[in-house]
């Protein structure tokens, strides 16, 4: 393997997916080009590629774009030694890709404006019209969809896009391209509220530091309906001329070496992988999202339309 060449498809962060590659490649001697972009782009265009794509490895910030690539055929089996080294809550269940990373769906909040009282319990509770001109929402953020897809499946389609519909009328004008616009918006009280994955808030704070802090997280009440663990994972392309160097590299992305480069990065996500824990975080084991199978959250499509539906994408 050593000397080869692989081509990853990167959707997940790039300060993340170059300190992996970095590693890899001083291990293995395999040279890894990147390739990073949009996940739903890259997925789109995986698909119109098809048997031709350059692309050996494709690893993303969340499932859905593994999932629609996995439903069309377009991934080989993930190794089983691989896929024994994550619980299999985070893999496939076709063993088509495995999970590499977790992020919790967290409430980001204004400690000037908001004190951890008058926070809602539930995502639900967001609808309500007392938030309006205080809410700030980031909705064709990929991060946003599980939830979506969440309350549909817990609700029905038209309690979601009810829902929605709410969450646009009290954000109004903020609806921001984007997590680290709104989690900054909050922290500088231009809004006093909305929802995220966890790490863009420890990523803000490594930014402003404690004296610019003016935030904090809150999580909802267990088992909550935006109470979710949204997982990054990785699969290896069946057209992938080099098999063997992509499936080390998505068995690296798992392995002990792997999840602590990650634990050491400044990602600030959950490993997954070979029991790696990550110190600096509250246990993933004393957090309490909804029970939620990844298969449930499927390809993204129901999420799209739904947000489309209620004049939001």
């Amino acid at each position: 393997m050593a000397g080869q060449t692989i081509t990853l498809y990167n959707g997940q962060h790039e300060q993340t997916t170059d300190a992996l590659v970095k590693a890899f490649e001083q291990q293995t001697g395999v040279r890894v080009k990147v390739r990073n972009d949009d996940e739903d782009v890259l997925a789109q265009q995986i698909e119109q590629e098809g048997s031709h794509s350059p692309a050996d490895v494709f690893f993303t910030e969340n499932t859905p774009p593994l999932a629609r690539l996995e439903e069309k055929g377009l991934l080989s089996p993930v190794q089983r030694t691989t896929l024994s080294q994550v619980p299999s809550q985070y893999d496939a269940a076709s063993g088509d890709w495995v999970g590499v990373s977790a992020r919790v769906s967290v409430l980001v909040y204004n400690t000037t404006d908001l004190t951890p009282a008058q926070l809602p319990k539930s995502v639900l509770d967001l609808a309500d019209p007392k938030w309006k001109g205080k809410l700030d929402i980031a909705p064709s953020e990929t991060d946003f969809a599980p939830i979506v897809t969440s309350i549909a499946q817990d609700k029905g389609d038209a309690a979601a896009v009810s829902w929605l519909k709410a969450l646009k009328a009290n954000a109004g004008s903020h609806q921001d391209p984007d997590n680290e616009t709104l989690v900054a918006n909050v922290n500088k009280g231009v809004t006093e509220l909305g929802v995220i994955n966890h790490y863009y808030w420890y990523r803000l704070r490594d930014e402003v530091g404690q004296k610019g802090l003016h935030s904090a997280l809150a999580y909802f009440a267990g088992g909550d309906d935006g109470y979710l663990l949204d997982v990054s994972g990785a699969g290896v392309l069946k057209s992938s001329t080099h098999q063997a160097a992509a499936q080390a590299f998505v068995a690296f992305l798992v392995s002990q070496a792997g999840e602590q480069v990650l634990t050491k990065s400044d990602s600030w996500e959950y490993p997954v992988g070979s029991g790696v824990t990550n110190p600096t975080l509250p246990p993933l084991d004393s957090l309490h999202p909804r029970q939620f199978d990844l298969s449930q959250i499927g390809d993204g499509t129901k999420a799209v339309t739904l947000l489309q539906q209620a004049g939001l994408l």
